[in-house]
């Protein structure tokens, strides 16, 4: 029997056959890796003909679910600022505000009265300086206690996340990509394996039925069926199942260890750094909320007898008002500024990474998983059916340019 079909005038042909699926495999899973992150932005003629990468297409929506599958169950935004030490980044404003301190007055006050500012006595000016020099500990020691105490009521962490991965595209495909590499470097070279082994079922298929349909249909089942089951191999079975002295568990499932380091990292130095949550505290939908807490803390100051005795003396009493709106409104300004500073964003975003990473760590399976999960779920069924096609199409090429079919 082997010896006919060695000796068979197509036996070379038959052997192509699980190659070529394999081959067919490996291009349908790799092309189904590639639409889940390209192209960014849409191509194509709107709404009927085109194609956006599956993250980016959602970026908005995948970064809500990043929040609502997996931040939202490590802590809160109050929690996570605590643990960044409101004591210490306190303490970094008071450092970078009081070393500017006479240039960030010089500013505004030249704003209002260059001339009469720069003819005020220099004991004035400097008793100006230093009563603001002085106060400016107390002001943001309040201040930063005050949205720690609110922070909830100030940042919309939601809102946040979502809206940088719409923004950013790149930082979107590459939380994904580095995250679930193996998986997806899995799902690439595990085609061309399932290929393999659906082609070795066709060559009896195909020597008792050498029908012209065979091979596109054939094609056609290797491009869903090795999509399906490299997907669902990463996530499936959910917890560990021992058969015989082998442990099986999803792919990315095993890896719960290494994600939770990798996934908290990203988050702490990419997304949930001190100066995003800072900006958001004083830009974001609820940031008129935090001028008023600014004015509020800067209004003992400005109230002081030296500053409004300097003020009256440069703009008089009517242009008093008017100099503390522009001082509030120099304060808000100038309010992010030190957390620009990388290397305090770095200390600070260390501690929580530390926490998500370990509390990461504890979630369950099917908690863990959706990490991942949502990138594929909603669109699978498309690049299931995409593999399918193209699968045929491959089993007709084999069927013309192997077999001399036509």
């Amino acid at each position: 029997m082997l010896d006919n079909l060695i000796s068979h005038p197509d036996f070379w042909k038959y052997v192509s056959i699980p190659i070529g699926a394999g081959v067919i495999g490996w291009i349908t899973n790799w092309l189904a890796v590639q639409m889940t992150f390209w192209p960014k932005e849409f191509i194509g003629i709107r709404p009927f003909l085109g194609w956006q990468g599956i993250i980016p297409s959602k970026a908005e929506k995948m970064g809500r679910i990043v929040v609502e599958k997996t931040l939202e169950k490590l802590g809160s935004m109050d929690e996570f600022f605590r643990e960044m030490e409101p004591e210490k980044i306190a303490a970094h404003l008071t450092r970078s505000t009081q070393a500017h301190i006479e240039e960030y007055t010089d500013e505004v006050m030249a704003e209002r009265n260059a001339v009469l500012w720069e003819n005020l006595p220099q004991m004035v000016r400097k008793r100006v300086y230093n009563r603001a020099r002085r106060a400016i500990p107390q002001v943001m020691d309040n201040l930063i206690d005050d949205i720690g105490r609110n922070i909830e009521e100030l940042v919309d962490l939601k809102h946040m996340v979502a809206t940088q991965l719409r923004d950013d595209k790149d930082l979107l495909v590459r939380i994904f990509r580095e995250v679930g590499e193996p998986e997806f470097r899995f799902v690439t070279n595990s085609g061309f394996y399932f290929g393999f082994v659906f082609g070795l079922m066709q060559i009896p298929v195909f020597i008792f039925y050498p029908e012209n349909w065979v091979l596109p249909v054939f094609g056609f089942i290797v491009g869903i069926a090795t999509n399906w089951l490299a997907l669902n191999v990463i996530f499936r079975p959910l917890d560990p199942v021992k058969v015989g002295p082998f442990r099986i568990q999803g792919l990315f499932l095993r890896r719960q260890k290494d994600v939770a380091e990798q996934f908290a990292h990203i988050t702490t130095t990419e997304m949930m750094t001190l100066r995003n949550i800072m900006y958001q505290v004083i830009n974001g939908p609820r940031g008129d909320r935090t001028k008023l807490l600014i004015k509020k803390h800067l209004k003992p100051l400005l109230d002081g007898g030296v500053v409004r005795t300097a003020a009256q003396l440069t703009v008089g009493p009517g242009g008093y008002l008017d100099l503390k709106r522009a001082v509030e409104d120099k304060a808000v300004d100038l309010s992010l500024y030190p957390f620009e500073d990388p290397v305090f964003n770095k200390e600070r975003g260390a501690i929580v990474e530390k926490i998500l990473g370990d509390r990461m760590q504890e979630l369950s399976t099917l908690e863990f998983q959706d990490l991942l999960r949502p990138a594929f779920q909603e669109d699978e069924w498309i690049l299931i059916c995409v593999g399918g096609v193209l699968g045929a199409f491959a089993g007709l090429f084999q069927l013309v340019v192997v077999f001399g079919i036509a």
